[in-house]
């Protein structure tokens, strides 16, 4: 396969952009990896020759016009695929959202990727590139307390599609990526939980916070078998779509798909998934006796 130049947000050591750029790089892609923070992409992606760090706020729109400047005007002057990983979440009951965390979650989650499309698209329809978003298969299941993360992923996945169709044209495919349960050190970027005091979930508080801080998820897998199979989405030939990768996608696909509204319910509030609802319940019972 030719050498491709690829540029991929969110590379944070210990998370799935990190394992993407470092995958792409040793199969002699060059890669631009880029992160907020530059110093935590790790040493052992950073140090490889063909491997150009970059500091990139999604969130601004100077960050982004600064990168794309740099990635033209460097020995690389092209870009054949954008990966766009970097992403925040957040949990708590809706009835507990702040606005402005959640319009910062949409922000990074969504607007983030539309800024980078809108960069780099000059670039990206030179080369007939490729566009990867990187969405979950958690926007088909309305998990409790993660509406905020679910919702903008759900959006950025309608953006995404709609991009395949209008970029088409152009010769530039679009790709978006469901992740199953991956084992990144995403919930360390979480914001700060904070629950009020006066909260009608306050009871089960501490389960959500299990939830937010990813001690209670399902199993998931390391970024490493997760990110192997999907490098020919991000550099192989096709005409993008939707592609569901990773653990729990294909029963989460088949579910949402033809399982009754009433059958995945269920599932969610079993004692099994850990979501807290038996405990809820027990404790508004015991408050009403009272």
């Amino acid at each position: 396969m030719a050498s491709k130049t690829i540029l991929v947000t969110g590379c944070s050591a210990g998370g799935i952009g990190a394992t993407i750029a470092l995958a792409l790089a040793r199969r002699s892609h060059h890669v631009f990896a880029t992160a907020r923070t530059v110093s935590k992409i790790p040493e052992e992606l950073s140090s490889l020759s063909n491997v150009t760090v970059l500091a990139l706020d999604t969130t601004s729109a100077e960050s982004v016009a600064a990168v794309a400047t740099a990635v033209e005007t460097s020995d690389h002057p092209q870009l054949d695929v954008l990966v766009n990983n970097a992403g925040v979440g957040y949990t708590i009951p809706v009835l507990d959202v702040d606005i402005d965390t959640a319009r910062h979650v949409f922000d990074v989650n969504v607007f983030g990727v539309v800024r980078m499309v809108q960069g780099f698209s000059d670039l990206l329809i030179r080369s007939k590139g490729r566009i990867v978003n990187m969405s979950t298969s958690g926007t088909v299941v309305n998990t409790p307390w993660i509406a905020a993360y679910t919702a903008s992923k759900t959006a950025l996945t309608s953006f995404s599609e709609t991009m395949r169709l209008e970029l088409e044209p152009f010769g530039v495919t679009v790709v978006t990526i469901m992740a199953g349960t991956i084992n990144t050190h995403f919930h360390d970027n979480e914001p700060t939980f904070q629950m009020p005091e006066t909260s009608r979930y306050a009871a089960i508080k501490d389960l959500i916070v299990g939830w937010a801080n990813g001690k209670l998820k399902p199993p998931g897998i390391a970024p490493e078998p997760f990110v192997e199979p999907i490098v020919g989405d991000i550099v192989g030939p096709g005409k993008g779509g939707v592609y569901w990768r990773g653990p729990w996608t294909g029963v989460i696909k088949i579910l949402s798909e033809w399982s009754p509204q009433w059958c995945n319910d269920a599932i969610l509030k079993s004692d099994g998934i850990g979501l807290g609802f038996k405990e809820l319940a027990q404790h508004l019972s015991g408050a009403e006796r009272k």
